[in-house]
């Protein structure tokens, strides 16, 4: 493979994966119960009744995947810690067993020469902590901040780049809103309270980061263009809003100090009046902003989605992955300078990027996967692009390193650029992975 795209000195290249959806043993060494814990055992929640009881068993076999990690040529890995596992009960007693396993991780990356980036929470909110309201409590910022204490001072000296939240967009609208995901809520009322109690224990997090932390901290939001069905009034008009409900619902407080006016009409009487003093806080400086890209979404005004009254579409005409999300490598561009424009100059890192595909299973230790070779192909000339148009870009992190547990659609999906086996765990090299490790090699950084 060649190609002419360089990418500037210390470049960050590397793979992501989640707590839940890798490590299995979810309550072992003492650890407590996560949301997730309860809601993929609840039947009729997940494809297939899956649980994230095994997922990877990454938790027993993470000597294998750090070596793999090496064998790619990553030179970054972006992890999460199960808050559970340090903290069974949300806050107090810290579980040795469950910090000393993040402890050797990061010792593994580090003997590696993998620079690790530490997710504090990728939704996996303990169970104990949901039994007192979970993020609709006012108190779950305090509770953050603790949590988030408590690892900075066992790791800071190794892991120097942070990230508070993956995606609290996620976690607010299908876990509180659509009831798609943990703890499977379907309410009006509760996504701003959940949005905004994350937002500020972000920025708890952040506070205390200032005062215990010596690098760099951030936080990753999923975004993405929105584009109107048809030249309809009506359908760019749902593309605005969505857009606002997406891509600026969280980043408008977190860079500008304020929330979209269009909040307030989107959800009308269920929309709080917040203290300016917990916006002024939520706004303050980050070191990074982490960028998760898929796609984009084609949108049409539809009455009955409530709140919202518009519906993201799947394209007949053009090609999807098997999550039926479009494949639009244009639009992470499109993404990335838009954040320049609108908000500055803010360090950049791509914290997700990757595609679902019904991959083969291994023949004669291959997996030929063309469909995410080209995928990332096009996404790393993308990203690329937005560097051509100065954006201050320092990273891109393929999701996912490993086939895992997808949420509600079990296993099912498969994202990973290692298929892994769900009967014997053997871990095999998609083409796709062995693309990206001469992308790698040849791209510099």
């Amino acid at each position: 493979m060649s190609h002419d795209l360089t990418f500037p000195t210390g470049f960050l290249w590397g793979a992501a994966t989640s707590a839940y959806q890798i490590e299995g043993s979810p309550l072992a060494d003492g650890a407590g119960a996560c949301i997730w814990q309860g809601f993929s055992h609840t039947p009729g929640r997940v494809a297939n009744g899956d649980t994230g009881d095994l997922a990877c068993d990454h938790y027993r076999r993470s000597h294998t995947d750090l070596d793999l990690m090496a064998e790619l040529g990553l030179n970054a890995y972006r992890f999460s810690v199960a808050w559970g596992r340090v903290l069974p009960n949300g806050t107090g007693r810290v579980n040795a067993g469950g910090l000393d396993f993040y402890q050797r991780l990061v010792d593994g990356l580090l003997e590696r020469g993998i620079v690790p980036m530490l997710t504090l929470y990728h939704w996996d909110l303990p169970e104990a902590l949901q039994a007192r309201g979970g993020w609709v409590n006012p108190d779950s910022p305090r509770w953050f901040a603790d949590y988030a204490a408590t690892l900075y001072e066992a790791l800071d000296d190794r892991v120097g780049l942070w990230v508070t939240l993956n995606e609290p967009w996620v976690s607010t609208v299908l876990g509180h809103l659509i009831g798609e995901h943990a703890p499977g809520r379907r309410t009006l009322h509760e996504p701003p309270l959940v949005a905004h109690h994350q937002l500020c224990a972000h920025a708890a997090a952040v506070a205390a980061y200032r005062d215990l932390g010596r690098h760099q901290i951030g936080i990753s939001l999923n975004l993405e263009p929105q584009s109107p069905a048809t030249d309809e009034p009506a359908d760019q008009e749902a593309a605005r809003r969505r857009h606002h409900f997406i891509n600026r619902w969280f980043l408008d407080p977190l860079l500008l100090g304020q929330y979209p006016d269009q909040l307030a009409a989107i959800f009308g009487a269920d929309w709080p009046r917040f203290p300016p003093e917990d916006l002024e806080r939520i706004k303050a400086p980050l070191d990074f902003l982490g960028v998760n890209y898929y796609s984009r979404g084609l949108v049409r005004h539809d009455p009955t989605d409530l709140p919202l009254q518009a519906r993201r579409l799947t394209p007949t005409d053009r090609p999807c992955t098997a999550m039926d999300w479009e494949v639009y490598p244009q639009g992470l561009t499109e993404t990335l300078v838009w954040i320049k424009e609108r908000y500055g100059d803010l360090p950049l890192y791509i914290t997700e990027s990757g595609a679902a595909f019904d991959d083969p299973e291994p023949m004669k230790g291959r997996v030929h996967d063309p469909r995410r070779v080209d995928y990332l192909r096009d996404h790393l000339a993308a990203a690329h692009a937005a560097l051509e148009q100065g954006v201050d870009l320092r990273g891109y992190f393929a999701w996912s390193l490993l086939d895992n547990f997808e949420w509600a659609e079990g296993y099912a999906k498969r994202f990973g650029l290692i298929h892994v086996d769900r009967l014997t765990q053997k871990r095999t090299l998609k083409d796709s992975a062995r693309f990206y490790r001469e992308f790698i090699r040849e791209a510099g950084g």
